[in-house]
């Protein structure tokens, strides 16, 4: 079967896409690119558009034509795009396209617009159109373009779709399983956003879905695109904001997807060691081509506009800003410089777009190096993300915790140094999933000591991660003390709960982010010193770490004292700034959450004398092992000396 489209089919509006798309301005070409329903002289059928402007001849080949040679598309003049309306395709037919290549080679290749493809081995696109959904979550849309997330808690449950919970068979949840079972749960557990690693199209499972191949389509793994944006919807209902990891650095260099297209370096770098990611084996996308950026920023809208997503990580950030950052040779800039000025000017180009017509998004950079202004705005030289993964605080305070606690007040910099920096960018604090895999041990097996020390120190370690300036985010399982790391390929340990030192972890973890959500002194004034005051980090007082977390008003503040030792410290006294009566909000080591502790400390009554440069005091017993979180009760807002700042 060979039918061939004339040129002369297309129309003006064809050649106006195919310009914006080609001068890497089409933030939407996925509307015009790939598979779409089309009347087309009254005749119903699909369009089919594909960028490869190197080949030397492209067939529509599928299960409605002959799959050896197909239906001959069309080239529309110098862009580089071929296109094809036929009727014989219906919604549902698997396709691909035979590309004659530059080298002569002749290869079958999947549509890079695919909106749906094959389950895995299967590798097909699937004629798929566009569907429009009837939304039901106005309200929270409208929420968030009144209350901006900076001043907003915002506490992410890092989920990799695949592991959280399987059926009884082994097999993966569907969208509308996680509906059922994830919203709820993240809803009680009092998460105020879930995070997923990729759930784009990718062929390994092994790759957690960090290796594309559809990067508009979401994995049939899971279901259908319909549905994860019912999942999204119902998030919404919940009141419950929905993030993705995204991977616009690097994509899979199966043979079928999107590496060497048309038989040139097409999505690739022309150089082979600038397109070559040997640390991933993977392909780098060449982030200074037009239409590549045509591509990537219309796929981030695709998920952001049409789906609904309240946001993006952009993975391996540093990967695109580096010439060297990957293993091998690569070539300098003429200054000598290793920066990739291309990769840098895409993000600024992403970023401003995005913003421009998504304003209330989370743009979140999973940047590991100390490049500065990665948060700062592209008109004041930085990239333009509005959140950045603080890898430095997660590094140290890992490392601080995993050490003996008898040598941390010689270390006490693990705790104190994110002080210097906490500032330089909209931080999000990760404890993630790359923390807890590949050897690394979960979060509680880093713990020290007994099985009764390594909760109190992952309480702590908890407690410590709400009250440090800085947005949250906590990979699953780390919430209840998962034992076992994280293994992508079953569900997470939930046997762990009838144990009940696990289930008291729990519901600690659920109370500190209860507390979290309701003061305001954790979330309103986090990315400003005016939020935070230290009063003591003095390693040579047992390790003993003491600050106030501060709202816009007076009254909303909270004292956080913080002992990273197993002494109890009896007749501690810690300065405040008011005169009255403080009560606990929080103490780690409570019987409740698997501590010591029967009852609280009661109403705590100021004296006179100063003490942390502040005019009143407290007097308490500090628990071993432990943070005590304060609150006022009734105090007076008139102080007798105003404490330094």
């Amino acid at each position: 079967m060979d039918k061939k489209m004339e040129s002369s089919n297309f129309s003006r509006r064809d050649s106006e896409e195919a310009y914006l798309f080609n001068t890497g301005e089409h933030f939407f070409s996925y509307q015009f690119m790939g598979c779409h329903a089309e009347v087309n002289d009254g005749v119903k059928g699909f369009r089919f558009t594909v960028w490869a402007p190197n080949a030397k001849a492209i067939a529509l080949v599928g299960d409605f034509c002959n799959w050896d040679q197909g239906i001959e598309m069309s080239l529309l003049e110098t862009t580089g795009i071929w296109s094809i309306f036929t009727e014989l395709a219906k919604e549902g037919d698997f396709y691909k396209y035979r590309v004659h290549q530059a080298d002569d080679q002749i290869k079958l290749k999947i549509d890079p617009y695919g909106f749906e493809f094959e389950l895995r081995p299967g590798e097909a696109t699937v004629v798929k159109n566009l569907s429009q959904k009837k939304w039901q979550d106005s309200l929270w849309r409208a929420r968030k373009k009144r209350n901006p997330i900076y001043q907003r808690p915002l506490n992410i449950y890092e989920v990799h779709a695949g592991s959280w919970k399987q059926d009884e068979f082994g097999k993966f949840l569907s969208f509308n399983q996680l509906a059922d079972e994830l919203i709820p749960y993240v809803k009680e557990m009092g998460y105020t956003h879930v995070e997923f690693l990729p759930l784009m199209e990718h062929p390994l499972d092994a790759s957690w879905g960090y290796q594309l191949t559809g990067y508009y389509a979401i994995s049939s793994r899971f279901g259908t695109l319909e549905e994860f944006m019912e999942f999204i919807d119902r998030c919404h209902q919940s009141n419950i904001g929905v993030l993705m990891d995204w991977v616009p650095g690097h994509f899979c260099k199966n043979d079928y997807g999107l590496a060497y297209f048309d038989g040139t370096p097409q999505f690739e770098y022309k150089y082979k060691n600038q397109a070559e990611n040997i640390r991933w084996g993977t392909l780098n996308f060449n982030l200074g081509s037009p239409q590549v950026q045509s591509f990537l920023i219309s796929n981030a809208l695709f998920w952001l506009d049409y789906c609904h997503l309240d946001g993006i990580r952009v993975d391996a950030v540093s990967n695109m800003l580096y010439l060297d950052y990957d293993e091998g040779e690569w070539i300098p800039n003429e200054d000598g410089s290793n920066h990739n000025r291309a990769g840098v000017a895409f993000i600024q180009k992403l970023n401003t777009t995005i913003f421009n017509y998504q304003a209330d998004s989370l743009m979140i950079a999973e940047e590991s190096t100390a490049w500065e202004k990665v948060t700062a705005p592209v008109h004041l030289g930085g990239l333009g993300f509005n959140y950045k993964w603080n890898m430095g605080w997660m590094n140290d305070i890992l490392r601080f915790f995993e050490m003996d606690p008898m040598y941390r007040p010689s270390h006490f910099e693990g705790v104190t140094f994110s002080f210097v920096y906490m500032f330089n960018e909209q931080f999000i604090l990760p404890l993630s999933h790359d923390e807890v895999v590949h050897g690394k041990k979960s979060l509680m097996h880093k713990m020290p000591g007994d099985r009764y020390n390594q909760f109190a120190n992952l309480r702590v370690l908890m407690a410590y991660l709400m009250s440090h300036p800085g947005k949250k985010l906590l990979f699953m399982g780390s919430e209840w003390g998962q034992f076992l790391e994280w293994k992508a390929e079953s569900q997470l340990e939930w046997v762990d709960l009838a144990d009940e030192m696990n289930g008291k972890m729990q519901l600690y973890t659920k109370r500190l982010n209860q507390i979290y959500q309701e003061h305001r002194a954790f979330w309103e004034l986090d990315h400003t010193n005016q939020g935070i005051q230290i009063l003591e980090a003095n390693p040579h007082r047992s390790g003993i770490l003491s600050f106030i977390r501060k709202g816009k008003k007076p009254r909303d503040f909270v004292l956080l004292i913080c002992n990273f030792m197993p002494i109890q410290q009896e007749k501690f006294t810690i300065g405040v700034p008011f005169e009255g009566v403080y009560s606990e909000l929080l103490n780690t080591e409570m019987l409740e959450f698997g501590g010591t502790w029967v009852t609280g400390q009661g109403d705590l009554k100021t004296m006179d004398g100063k003490k942390n440069d502040q005019p009143y005091s407290l007097e308490l017993i500090l628990p071993a092992m432990s943070i005590l979180i304060l609150k006022p009760k009734r105090i007076s807002l008139v102080q007798k000396d105003k404490p330094k700042v």
